[in-house]
């Protein structure tokens, strides 16, 4: 699995697509079979310098953290293989929340070939696994 990709099961994804919510103990929305309500509210993209992007992206429902970096790098990698290139690094990800709506703001490279460091992905790939599992891209 590649590190911070959220996967979902199909039977997660299918009663996520349903929309059937029921409340649990801690008032945390979850759907038939437990999964987190998350709402995917919109990308902003700007190119910052050459090939340094920030993506500002907006979540609702229950969002995690993790919803919202796997959000930008579904972003990323969407925006990556737009402008004909076929990876990214993330730069860093900062997150505010404002009335239960979280907000990223995510800065990442972009490149023709494998950029040196850590936090590399291979953006064909990432965005494979966003379709996959129903998360938004650019």
């Amino acid at each position: 699995m590649m590190k911070g990709v959220m996967r979902i099961s199909p039977l997660m994804l299918a009663a996520l697509v349903m929309g059937c919510e029921v409340q649990d103990a801690g008032d945390v929305t979850r759907n038939a079979e437990g999964a987190r309500d998350v709402q995917y509210r919109g990308i902003q993209t700007r190119l910052l310098d050459g090939d340094l992007v920030q993506f500002m992206v907006t979540l609702g429902g229950q969002p995690t953290h993790e919803d919202v970096s796997a959000y930008a790098e579904c972003a990323a990698a969407q925006y990556a293989l737009i402008r004909g290139y076929g990876f990214a690094r993330h730069v860093r990800t900062n997150v505010e929340k404002d009335n239960g709506t979280l907000r990223g703001d995510a800065v990442y490279t972009v490149s023709p070939s494998l950029p040196r460091g850590l936090k590399t992905i291979d953006a064909e790939v990432v965005a494979d696994n966003c379709a996959e599992n129903r998360i938004p891209t650019v």
